[in-house]
């Protein structure tokens, strides 16, 4: 068994964790793109024919939650060092050597606002908050994907339309940079509505579009170079913007179009689908009446209005699920809403159960999710009473083995055995968590003695 609670206390008293690590797995040889200087641990089962997946060692559950998950399924992995004292220590370099890691991977979103120790003793907001966007810069993610319900989200990264001041407003002709008040990587926007189009054509969903380029300078590239795409192809196209965006800057998004490889609409002209193009406000009451009349569609956005967009998505089923209630409650039925949403067909829980996979422009994709109220959680597991007298329930760490298991999925998508295995740890990991939740480490101890790694 791994001591969890000394893991945790180590974290909060600003202890050695790299020691600790070191005392639990292997370094290995094995380096990410371009950095030898790296920290890299190694674990579980190598002797396999399982193509091993890379962990983000983040912060409270991220952290925990992590090591436990990982030892109770013996899968080969490969572990950085990613926690808020060790990215702020080394200014940040653990997201450049995560984000080269060339195999498929998972990253936990981490607190924006830990405390950790400068070099003086003082405390400090840690360097680069959250790490997200420095780490999708190192790593050339252009795009992640979020699917929800019959919603999917090809949101551009970083990709933030604001500008409407065409005087400072250019694209630059080395990097294909579109800069004005923001830099918005006109590449990696190449990218994302490409393998945009590239969905709606493979699952024949129907695709939207969230942009507004009438109005941001940098949406109007965005849109130019979707335009610019959707030429030669068998793509129908319903509601059209006002202005054909390509014809409109096109001096400047050839300069982006100069930079992408010369094959990279090889292939498209077979490509077929239903494309509507909408100003991207518009998306967010039609994305409400897609999820009630159960219509599958992709939507791509920049980061900006993606953000808005997941956000929605995540937050909406919650008010829906009351709001039907209430007329259930007029009315005078008995019926349960929860129990109906169900019945109906609707999948969507709360949000926390929202998957993300960013794509990077060179390299296998990065499994992406967010834990919101860890911190509070973990405090609480410190304290030595995670229900707080009953009133909270422990932290159910369900997302830990969903997530892994569909990376593992991801990287070795054609070992059905390995698949079978994984969805009878996760019906034995429901079975331990089904009624009153276990504390954190009982129920670790639990799944280790239910569980049987991987060939082992």
């Amino acid at each position: 068994m791994i001591d969890l609670l000394k893991i945790a206390k180590t974290e909060a008293d600003g202890g050695d964790l790299e020691e600790i690590f070191n005392n639990i797995y292997s370094q290995t040889d094995l380096r990410p793109n371009g950095y030898p200087e790296a920290l890299v641990w190694e674990g579980g089962n190598h002797d396999s024919n399982i193509k091993p997946i890379a962990h983000s060692l983040t912060d409270a559950f991220a952290l925990i939650g992590t090591v436990a998950a990982i030892d109770v399924l013996g899968l080969p992995f490969y572990a950085l060092p990613m926690w808020s004292q060790i990215r702020h220590d080394k200014k940040l370099a653990p997201l450049s050597w995560f984000g080269n890691m060339p195999i498929t991977s998972i990253k936990w979103s981490t607190a924006g606002d830990a405390y950790v120790k400068d070099p003086d003793g003082t405390k400090v907001v840690v360097m680069g908050k959250s790490g997200n966007a420095p780490l999708r810069t190192q790593a050339g993610v252009y795009c992640n994907v979020r699917p929800y319900g019959p919603i999917t989200v090809v949101r551009c990264m970083p990709c933030l339309p604001y500008s409407q001041d065409k005087i400072v407003f250019n694209v630059d002709e080395a990097s294909g940079v579109i800069h004005s008040e923001m830099n918005t990587p006109g590449i990696q926007m190449a990218y994302a509505a490409k393998l945009f189009l590239k969905m709606v054509n493979d699952t024949k969903k129907l695709g939207r579009v969230a942009f507004k380029p009438t109005q941001a300078m940098e949406d109007g590239i965005n849109a130019g170079i979707l335009t610019w795409l959707l030429e030669g192809t068998n793509f129908s196209i319903g509601r059209k913007w006002a202005v054909n965006a390509y014809n409109e800057h096109k001096e400047n998004i050839d300069k982006i179009i100069a930079l992408l490889p010369q094959n990279f609409k090889e292939g498209m002209s077979e490509w077929s689908g239903q494309i509507e193009q909408h100003i991207a406000d518009t998306n967010y009451g039609l994305l409400l009446w897609d999820l009630i009349d159960h219509r599958d569609c992709i939507i791509l956005a920049t980061d900006l209005d993606g953000d808005r967009l997941t956000d929605l998505l995540a937050d909406v089923s919650d008010p829906l699920r009351y709001f039907g209630s209430k007329i259930l409650s007029k009315v005078g039925s008995k019926a349960h809403m929860d129990y109906l949403w169900n019945e109906m067909g609707y999948t969507t829980g709360n949000g926390r159960d929202m998957t993300s996979v960013m794509h990077r422009m060179d390299g296998p994709p990065i499994h992406e999710q967010t834990l919101g109220s860890a911190d509070a959680m973990l405090l609480r597991l410190l304290d030595g009473d995670e229900s707080v007298g009953g009133t909270k329930k422990p932290y159910d760490p369900r997302i830990h083995f969903v997530l892994i298991r569909d990376a593992y999925i991801d990287a070795n998508p054609d070992n059905k055995e390995l698949k079978k295995w994984l969805d009878d740890v996760l019906n034995k990991f429901d079975s331990i968590y089904a009624g009153d939740r276990p504390g954190f480490v009982e129920g670790y101890k639990k799944l280790k003695s239910v569980i049987t790694p991987w060939n082992n």
